[in-house]
């Protein structure tokens, strides 16, 4: 058998593994990580309402990031979706977020919320064809507030109009692709500004000034990367284990007790390696 032979197969398991490690990432972002992020919205529509009717609902000030701010409604599109406050990729896996450096919906002044427009269930992914007087209804701590649709813009788009005092916008911030892989190749910011209808209420301040660059728009989070790293070493060793169990074991008894681990450590491992992703995908 000459070394051509030898790493032939050696070759073939190699691209076998790629294959199967990309359809199980494609996997999870498409099928695994919608059902996180539906779990994720019922806990908190059941925190921030608890939050309301105890008039507790955070309404200003520095709100810890992944809290739920708001109920967003737009029936256009058959949205409903609990918004928590950030906009960095892992507040993005629970559902739409708040950019902290923008006033909350009702407030005077433009109100900024972005939200993924093909993973973790895609909130947003429908946000881009709604058209110029669509509703769009927004609940927190301070009442009900409704928005009409002013119309859509991309990249390169004029901005609309300065408000006028004592005005309230809101700016939805997604992305969109074309092509049979739209769903996880979005690379083109979209932007729905919508004019507030009722009366804008007063914001209480406290609201930072800036936002690190992974809570803009199209950023990954690179503070990911380090658990990413400690999840993948985990994952090896485990891996290890396996192949070392499965010479001295029974395959079965070994599949058995192995394989729930080894999917736990990807899963996880998975779940930052999304967070490297831009945060509007």
């Amino acid at each position: 058998m000459t070394a051509t032979q030898t790493a032939e197969p050696s070759v073939v398991q190699v691209l076998l593994t790629l294959a199967a490690l990309a359809l199980w990432v494609v996997g999870y972002l498409v099928v695994i990580a919608p059902v996180q992020q539906d779990r994720a919205q019922q806990v908190l529509y059941s925190t921030f309402r608890e939050q309301v009717a105890l008039a507790t609902a955070p309404i200003g000030g520095m709100i810890p990031p992944g809290a739920p701010v708001a109920v967003l409604e737009i029936p256009g599109v058959a949205l409903r979706e609990v918004v928590v406050e950030g906009t960095a990729a892992s507040d993005l896996t629970s559902g739409p977020g708040h950019r902290r450096d923008t006033p909350l919906p009702g407030q005077v002044g433009v109100s900024i919320l972005y939200g993924r427009g093909g993973t973790f269930g895609g909130p947003f992914g429908q946000v881009p064809v709604l058209r110029k007087g669509d509703r769009v209804t927004a609940v927190t701590g301070q009442g009900s507030f409704e928005y009409r649709v002013d119309g859509v813009r991309r990249t390169g788009d004029p901005l609309p109009q300065p408000l006028a005092d004592g005005g309230a916008r809101l700016t939805l911030v997604t992305a969109e692709g074309e092509g049979r892989f739209a769903e996880i190749s979005r690379d083109e910011t979209v932007y729905v500004d919508a004019t507030l209808l009722d009366e804008a209420v007063p914001s209480p301040g406290g609201r930072p000034n800036l936002i690190p660059q992974p809570e803009r728009a199209m950023q990954p989070d690179p503070s990911a990367l380090v658990p990413l790293v400690l999840w993948l070493q985990a994952l090896a060793m485990a891996m290890g284990l396996f192949v070392w169990a499965r010479a001295r074991w029974g395959r079965w008894q070994v599949w058995m007790v192995g394989a729930p681990v080894i999917l736990a450590l990807a899963w996880r491992a998975t779940e930052y390696a999304a967070q490297l992703l831009p945060n509007l995908m």
